[in-house]
């Protein structure tokens, strides 16, 4: 038999094992549900939730279907995704740009910020600005400024925005703790790019803050790519650690449907099935990124 035989037998074999494993799965994930009486479908999606939300982006009430409960966690949590990835993705790139200029003092502060953030849980940060930082606030107020901003206990008031503690304490522990990662692979995607091309624009009499943004910047930018999307994609995961918060995400949302109906299998699968497509949908944005500045370089 020949070397490609054997590996396309090999191959078919492995397929053959992981379908037959999942199937003996299924089967006894059937049975137990029987056994139960629980069984396995979704008509309990259009009976009354029968729980409140502290949170919802459209009209909702105890009255509302599981699904509409399960629609308004899923818009919270595009809301904190969302608003976390645009402000981590400042913070990160301007630390990332502090990380390598010539400023001694700006380069060891950043250095001190990426190493405590990296090596602290993202859990403890979380609960540190949830407790430490809003619920501790005594007077109701800790900032106060008129028509502009209001921080206070029940969280930030800005230009009229109402942001609760919950979302404002996700926002800062998520944007703060994924920065720190951008900030690493803004930084890595600069030195990547070749110390003769520095010299060249040196050389050339072309000042260092045209040179960075024409010419190093833009062929650091294919490096930065892979290593965003991998942030982008963990930033959305680490937002189902808002229940631990109390903010009512997707996940939070489940949870209490799974203590309310028992549907565990169902409501699982639902929540594996959103944040797949949602990291599928960033996956596939960042790869148009991609090849867009690719395009632009040839």
């Amino acid at each position: 038999m020949s070397k490609n035989k054997k590996k396309l037998f090999f191959q078919i074999l492995l397929v053959f094992a992981v379908l037959g494993f999942l199937g003996i799965l299924t089967n006894n994930l059937i049975i137990n549900l029987t056994r139960t009486g629980i069984g396995f479908n979704f008509n309990w999606l259009t009976k009354p939730a029968s729980f409140s939300l502290a949170e919802h982006a459209l009209p909702y009430s105890p009255s509302d279907s599981y699904a509409w409960a399960l629609l308004m966690g899923w818009m919270n949590s595009l809301k904190i995704i969302i608003s976390s990835l645009v402000l981590a993705s400042c913070m990160g790139t301007l630390i990332g740009f502090l990380r390598v200029g010539k400023n001694s003092f700006f380069r060891i502060i950043t250095a001190g910020y990426i190493t405590v953030i990296r090596q602290t849980p993202l859990l403890i940060q979380l609960m540190c600005w949830y407790f430490v930082g809003f619920l501790s606030i005594r007077n109701n107020s800790f900032l106060n400024l008129s028509n502009v901003v209001n921080i206070s206990n029940k969280g930030i008031e800005l230009f009229g925005l109402n942001l609760s503690s919950e979302f404002s304490a996700l926002l800062f522990g998520l944007s703060i703790f994924s920065s720190a990662f951008i900030a690493e692979v803004i930084r890595g995607g600069i030195q990547s790019v070749p110390v003769g091309q520095w010299e060249a624009f040196r050389s050339l009499g072309i000042s260092e803050k045209q040179g960075f943004f024409k010419i190093i910047i833009p062929q650091a930018l294919p490096a930065f790519i892979p290593g965003l999307t991998s942030q982008y994609l963990n930033l959305a995961k680490n937002s189902t650690l808002a229940i631990a918060i109390g903010y009512a995400d997707i996940y939070a949302i489940n949870d209490t449907i799974i203590n309310q109906t028992g549907r565990a299998v169902e409501c699982f699968i639902i929540l594996l099935c959103s944040f797949l497509i949602l990291n599928l949908v960033i996956t596939k944005v960042m790869g148009i990124v991609d090849k867009s500045i690719m395009k632009t370089r040839i």
